[in-house]
Parts: C-alpha cells; structure tokens; sequence
C-alpha cells in the first residue's frame, strides 16, 4: 500500500471520532455482532476481520457529512450500509475502518402525486415504499430482493424481475443528495424529468458501488399500478424455445409487464423445495406478466402471445386472472433464490452465482454453455454439483446458480469465471445487476479494457483523493492511488 492509501485506525484515531459523533448526537455501537451484521451476510460473505471497527447510524444529510469530514482528514476508511442484500463482497469492510449505516434514515421526506414523483431516505426498503403508495394508486417498479433497500439499489444499479417493462434503477432515478469523501454536500439536480445542465452527476453516482460518495436523499419517478394483471407460464421442452418465443414477441412489438425463463433444473430445485403451492413440470418454464389499461388490449396481447407459443413448440401454456392462481404460479417464480439453498446435501455446501447478461438472442448459448463448463469442471469431484439458471428474458440477464462442497469451492469460483469469459466472448458483460464488487474486478479489465478502468480510477482519485469511500471494490484503492498520483 502507498503511502497515500495508508489508513490511520489507531484506537485513538476511532476515539476521537466517536468523541466528535456524540457531540453532534451520532448514534454508533462496536458491538461485535452488529458491526458483523453490518459486512458479512448471508449475501456477500467476508472472513471475520474483515468488519468495521465501530457502526455510526446518522440521521441527517447534515450529520452524514460531519462524519465524512472527519473521516477524510483521519484517513478513516468507510464502508456503507443499506439493506444487506448485496452480493460480491460488496459489504465487506476489507480494511477495517467505519460503517454507516442508514437504518434510521427511512423516511419518505415529500410525494408529488401530479408530478408521480416522490423524495425518499436511502433506508427505505422498495416493498415499504410502495405498500405506502399503493392506495395512491401508484407504484415504484424496480424489484430487486425484498429486503432491499434504495441507497443500495442505487450503489448497486439494480433491476428485478419488472426490469424488462419498466427498465432498471437508472431509469428511475431523477436525482440525488450525496455526500462526498470530504464532506461535501452536492445535489445532482431538482426534480425535473430532463435536464441538460452540465455532467449527469446522477448516473455516475447510480452503480458506483458506494465509491464515490454516499447518497442520502433520492427523487424517484413512479408510474401508476398494473390493470387487469394477468399471469402466465408457457412450458418447453429446450431453453432455445423459450428464448425463441421471446423473442417473436419482441418483434410483433409485445411489452409484457415480466418475463421470465427457468431451465429444468431451477424448477427441480422449486419442486424439491415445496417453497410452492403447485408442482411443476421439470421443463423450461417461462413465467409471464400481462397488464394493461384495458381488458381488451391484455386479451388481445394474450391471443397473441398464444399464438407465438404455439409456433415455438410450447408443450403447455396457461394463463390467469385469479387471484390464487396467481400467487401460485409468480409465488413459484419468486422462491428460487430460497429453493436452491434447499437443494444443498450438506449445510458446508456452497452457494455461488453469476449474473452475466448477454444480447437476448445469445441466451441460449449462454446457458448451454455454462451447463457444459459445470458438467465438465465436476468430473473429477467426488460429489455432483448442481446448476440452475434463471433469466431475466427480455433483457438477456440470467443467473447461473451452482451448489457445490466446500472442497471444491475454489474450482467451482474458477469455473465460474470461464462463465463471465463466455458471456464476454458473446458480446455480453459480466454482471447485470449485481456489481462489480471484490469478486469481478479482474473480470472488469477484461470487459471495458484496461483504458476503461483507468478511466474510472482518474474519477474515484478526483472524488475521493485518499480512496476512504469503501475502499478495494471495483478496483483498489493503491491502484485509485497510483491514477491520482498522475493527475
């Protein structure tokens, strides 16, 4: 490490800033569990020093920025946390240093109905937000796991499973508050739905990992609620087909609210769990939303849609509007992440992921292909490792899930990464939704090319000049270093 990205954790350093924290009326604990919970989670594991040394929960912009102030002029590094849902090691507090947290900062701060926008905290959960806008008749699209909350979504340039309709959380975002290393307090923009006013500060910040600075206050756009839903699950015999019936739709100008395909062994895995309340062919399945502001047009878009499956060689298709049957079959849908952990053989089995995603029409060989790189790479394994995938279609993003033991944890990774190298090699990009965080910053260099990553390390050196902002994610913070060194 330069000296430039040394970090000053000494005990008195830390102290002097709890002293600062309590003079401004700063919550904060080093309770060992809760600075654990705030770095290591089920989602993004860590190694067990690698947590914070104490956890301050502002409840302001004001008292975010103090606290930044006097972690800059310490060299205190700083991690953040919202939700907990990430994934990649995100979370994880590589050197030490502080976390802050922003559980008490979950409040919707003003709702411009007329405008269908509404001002909010970064801790305000999306499931929370929009049980409150619901009996207005509106709705916030971006649906990523259910505990999550908007700081992170915006750190993190979440999507869901509405990705493919409404688009994914930089679609959503008018503009932000944010905190920089220094303590700084700048604000993107007003409320406007366009603007042209100098460098889009907004959607530099939205993905930026919780690197650049810290967001605390959020203007997001809302749409009015889906009418006359409808849900429905078209089943094949190959995930060819189903990518083929996707993309018929497309080009007959079909914008369903969701769409969805599983290959066989993910409805294994829902089958396995009885996380469902049906049983399920174990056959690709895709699983489809259909919402409109008449009834005629979501019948004729389901006519339609009848049609096309049928040309692909759909087995069976059904479609609904009750209210059960709906929850059974998008209930189906939503347990995957919990029925893969079922199918483990032993509790030290390990869950790994990838969330490449690829132009739409090279799907198929995506999954094709990394079902032959984990069916390859377990040959010489005594246990049989298992391999799921499930796309978000429309938008060409699919999870490759695989459970293998503990022992052949680092092959698995490894393998994994030949994955990332495939979707590159089909003009894909290694994460879709889920970040860069510790676990792909080789595979970064390798996507957007050294002079890209240099790029991004000229902007993190210019925004953060001693890397404090959740240092050695998307890159290190020597390497931030050596950029700002040159500037």
């Amino acid at each position: 490490m330069s000296p430039a990205t040394a970090y000053q954790h000494s005990h008195d350093n830390i102290q002097s800033l709890i002293d600062i924290a309590k003079v401004h009326d700063v919550a904060y604990t080093t309770n060992i569990h809760e600075r654990t919970a705030k770095s290591i989670t089920k989602h993004s594991l860590a190694a067990p020093e690698e947590i914070p040394l104490v956890v301050f929960t502002p409840e302001s912009t004001e008292k975010t920025a103090i606290l930044l102030k006097e972690c800059n002029a310490r060299r205190i590094s700083v991690t953040s946390f919202s939700g907990g849902t990430s994934f990649g090691g995100a979370l994880t507090a590589t050197r030490g240093g502080v976390c802050i947290s922003f559980e008490k900062m979950k409040d919707i701060i003003a709702l411009h109905e007329d405008d269908m926008d509404v001002v909010v905290q970064p801790g305000l959960g999306w499931v929370e937000l929009n049980a409150q806008l619901r009996e207005k008749g509106l709705f916030f699209p971006v649906d990523p796991a259910p505990g999550a909350s908007i700081g992170g979504m915006i750190a993190m340039s979440c999507s869901g499973t509405n990705a493919y309709r409404y688009g994914t959380m930089k679609e959503w975002v008018i503009s932000l508050v944010v905190v920089l290393a220094d303590g700084s307090i700048i604000k993107t923009h007003h409320r406007p739905r366009k603007s042209a006013a100098g460098y889009d500060l907004t959607h530099l910040m939205i993905g930026s990992e919780g690197t650049l600075g810290l967001v605390t206050e959020v203007v997001l756009r809302l749409t009015t609620l889906p009418k006359n839903l409808h849900v429905g699950m078209a089943i094949f015999d190959s995930f060819q087909q189903g990518v083929d019936a996707v993309i018929a739709f497309q080009k007959y100008g079909h914008k369903l609210e969701m769409l969805e395909l599983a290959d066989g062994p993910q409805i294994h895995a829902i089958n396995r769990s009885k996380l469902a309340q049906l049983h399920l062919e174990e056959k690709p399945t895709l699983f489809m939303k259909f919402a409109g502001a008449s009834l005629q047009a979501v019948n004729d878009q389901i006519k339609s849609v009848k049609q096309i499956c049928s040309a692909t060689k759909a087995i069976r298709l059904e479609v609904t509007n009750t209210s059960e049957r709906i929850d059974a079959i998008w209930g189906a849908r939503k347990c995957i992440g919990h029925a893969l952990v079922a199918m483990k053989q032993e509790p030290t089995d390990v869950f790994l992921h990838t969330d490449c995603a690829v132009p739409i029409s090279n799907l198929a060989a995506l999954v094709k292909g990394t079902q032959k790189l984990i069916k390859d790479s377990n040959t010489s394994t005594s246990k049989k490792w298992f391999c799921a995938n499930v796309g978000h279609v429309g938008d060409g993003n699919v999870h490759s899930s695989v459970i293998v033991p503990i022992e052949d944890k680092e092959k698995a990774e490894k393998t994994l990464r030949e994955v990332a190298r495939l979707a590159l090699r089909l003009e894909g990009t290694v994460t879709g939704e889920h970040g860069v965080g510790l676990k792909l910053r080789d595979a970064l260099i390798e996507e957007v090319g050294i002079s890209g990553v240099n790029a991004m390390r000229r902007i993190k050196a210019s925004l953060d000049e001693h890397s404090i902002l959740n240092p050695d994610k998307i890159f290190t913070s020597g390497e931030a270093n050596k950029m700002k060194a040159k500037l």
